[in-house]
């Protein structure tokens, strides 16, 4: 019997924070998206966090407060069989998946080794190879319990052995995650993890952090097994609903139905997953457009506004669309001249006409940034007025520059990037009002696997960012030093603020959303008064798919969670 509303007393005993959280719904100062956020983050189910969320108030007793069933996805009717086609570009180097720096090589990953969590489409973070975590009150001391009864594709049980050496291998510097970043919490490495019993795991960290189940879904954190030696394709071994049966990235990547797969969260009588395989097949974005069109494929990875405007009001096709924190982050290194005057990267800011950007550059899908990395779909955004275009103030802050140091302008600049997210526009728009201001702005252009290549150390550059369900989390990831001070692995900029790191941690190990949203909004103001970056905006994504998909979701982080989509032409 499913519950009607959900004691706080029960909350309570989860975290004596979500009545609290609870409260504040009721009072109208949080969401009820962000409740659900929160709840879960600290422990509760989604289901019951979903009843809270929709019970407004009421109180009921602690016998109405049964688990929910977790699935949220309509599998009436579903039918096994089938293979999924899929076109995305699949010819990068996949070795070890903890050094995956692309989503399309963490889609081919994911759909054999599977996450402790899952970030859903909805942006909230579930249990997955976990069957729940615990958080003490200070949120420094965090207990995982692994699911029981998990089989790897090879025979064996997936244990806290497991869990553990994957631990190591992110912390590992040979190895060279950036999952390290976010696990700066960790101080001693792995001797802040205890290993309770075989199926759990108790993680002590230095500093308080709500973020730590969002950071295990970290594209990087796919779990391998215990014998893993690096090498992915060799040794294709988890514990995901397929396995990888053809490996030839320059033309197709070939998934096959496991039949003992465990069944996720769902259980074992599930029946998924549903298709009998899925084919990624190596194409561009103008080539997948066309084979959709076609009929020749049924999705495709990551369409592009172009792909949106040209497919949203076909008949075959289903579009469906998602706010996200995806982004095109302006930036430049501060340890190469003239890059570390900040002056520079403030009068590049002031030269964004930021609505056209996102017109030229994204169709106007999606909302304008205040050149902070943290986007109004993140739980305690601190809202703010939108900067105007300022050219007269960015030729003051060239001409003070200028000045200074005795250099003459315009200022030769070039600014690099790629071409297949927007990067192309906005860099174009930039530019023609950069060299109104005193740059002399000149643009490498190229595909995006000759930007890929030298991302981090070009000095000025346009960087795609994807999407992480919590603001704090992409912060932890490229702006921050490690426990040795060295810039994290993708810190791009190499910018590294101590102000900026505190309020960072502060923020992380804050649970009362006022007093965080605080913290969110001084992190914000750093990033405008001497951040190294420009945010002009963040993107809608889409899922484009043929309609005889069914279940599939557009998920802000363009992850492909194929376990439950079924199709409904299969023989």
């Amino acid at each position: 019997m499913k519950p009607r509303n959900v004691s706080k007393k029960y909350m309570a005993k989860v975290h004596p924070r979500i009545p609290e959280y609870f409260d504040m719904m009721n009072d109208g100062r949080l969401t009820r998206r962000e409740f659900m956020r929160f709840a879960t983050l600290l422990g509760m189910s989604a289901g019951v966090a979903s009843v809270a969320a929709a019970c407004g108030g009421a109180e009921a007793p602690a016998a109405t407060d049964e688990v929910m069933d977790e699935g949220s996805m309509d599998e009436g009717g579903a039918k096994a069989g089938g293979t999924l086609l899929i076109g995305m570009e699949t010819s990068a180097i996949l070795d070890h998946p903890a050094r995956l720096s692309w989503i399309q090589g963490a889609n081919i990953v994911r759909q054999v080794a599977e996450y402790l969590a899952e970030p859903g489409a909805d942006n909230i973070v579930r249990p997955w190879l976990l069957e729940s975590w615990e958080a003490n009150e200070d949120v420094n001391e965090w207990t995982l319990n692994i699911r029981q009864g998990i089989k790897f594709n090879n025979g064996d049980e997936l244990t806290a052995d497991d869990v553990l050496f994957n631990f190591d291998q992110w912390l590992d510097d040979e190895v060279g995650s950036s999952v390290k970043g976010l696990l700066n919490y960790l101080e001693g490495g792995m001797n802040d993890l205890e290993r309770v019993d075989d199926y759990t795991i108790k993680m002590h960290l230095s500093a308080g952090n709500i973020g730590v189940p969002v950071h295990l879904t970290h594209y990087p954190a796919a779990i391998m097994h215990r014998d893993f030696q690096g090498d992915f394709v060799a040794s294709p071994v988890g514990t995901g609903p397929f396995t990888m049966t053809e490996y030839n990235p320059d033309q197709a990547v070939v998934m096959t139905r496991r039949d003992d797969y465990w069944g996720g969260p769902a259980g074992p009588d599930s029946g998924f997953p549903y298709l009998d395989g899925i084919r990624y097949i190596n194409m561009d974005k103008d080539a997948a457009l066309n084979a959709l069109s076609a009929g020749e494929i049924h999705t495709f990875y990551q369409p592009r506004p172009t792909d949106w405007e040209a497919m949203k009001d076909n008949a075959d096709i289903n579009v469906v669309a998602t706010s996200t924190a995806q982004t095109l982050i302006l930036r430049h290194r501060v340890d190469i001249e003239p890059f570390n005057d900040l002056r520079l990267i403030k009068a590049l800011r002031l030269c964004q006409d930021r609505q056209q950007i996102l017109n030229l550059a994204w169709f106007g899908e999606g909302d304008q940034g205040v050149d902070a990395h943290i986007a109004p779909v993140h739980p305690a955004y601190d809202e703010r007025e939108i900067p105007a275009q300022d050219i007269e103030g960015a030729k003051a802050l060239l001409e003070e520059w200028a000045a200074e140091t005795g250099n003459s302008l315009p200022l030769a600049v070039t600014l690099v990037t790629k071409n297949d997210e927007g990067e192309q526009q906005y860099a174009e728009v930039l530019q023609q009002a950069a060299n109104e201001a005193g740059f002399d702005m000149s643009l490498d252009i190229t595909e995006a696997s000759g930007y890929w290549e030298r991302w981090d150390e070009v000095p000025l550059g346009i960087t795609s960012w994807t999407h992480r369900p919590l603001g704090t989390m992409v912060l932890e990831l490229a702006y921050i030093a490690d426990n040795e001070g060295n810039p994290v692995a993708w810190n791009e900029t190499r910018w590294v603020d101590e102000e900026f790191s505190d309020t960072l941690v502060a923020a992380a190990s804050t649970l009362d959303v006022d007093a965080r949203r605080v913290h969110m909004g001084k992190l914000m103001d750093i990033f405008w008064e001497r951040g190294p970056i420009g945010v002009a905006f963040f993107k809608s994504a889409w899922r484009l798919a043929r309609h005889e998909v069914k279940n599939i979701t557009a998920h802000p982080t363009q992850y492909d969670l194929m376990y439950n989509v079924w199709l409904d032409d299969a023989a």
